[in-house]
């Protein structure tokens, strides 16, 4: 089986922008942990206040996206390796949120919005 690269961070956000998408980059170089990368999440989305700093939570939040506009949102998380390898359980753990999150904001998935989340893993 082969592998796609991963694009990088500009022709990810190109490729969102083209098509109307907004963009939102998280860049886990300096995140090697999951309360930092769920902070940069945070940070990246523009969660509110109240967010509460774990993975259901994230959940939560991911599948609300209310303060936002309407319209798809892209999360481009670049060098999510940083977190692979320095803890690959916290990064299995973000990582399946992020999935369950970007698969009940599909058409046809269980949170019904004028909102949806793609994730892209970028370099």
């Amino acid at each position: 089986m082969t592998v796609p690269p991963r694009p990088d961070v500009k022709t990810a956000t190109e490729q969102a922008r083209a098509r109307g998408a907004f963009t939102h980059v998280l860049d886990g170089t300096n995140h090697p942990d999951k309360l930092g990368t769920l902070d940069a999440i945070a940070a990246a989305l523009s969660f509110p206040d109240y967010f509460g700093r774990n993975l259901d939570a994230l959940y939560d939040c991911l599948t609300d996206l209310g303060w936002l506009p309407t319209g798809e949102h892209v999360l481009i998380w670049v060098a999510s390796d940083v977190l692979k390898q320095a803890d690959p359980r916290a990064y299995l753990a973000v990582h399946s949120v992020l999935s369950d999150a970007q698969r009940a904001l599909a058409p046809g998935g269980e949170r019904t919005d004028s909102r949806t989340l793609t994730v892209v893993l970028a370099d």
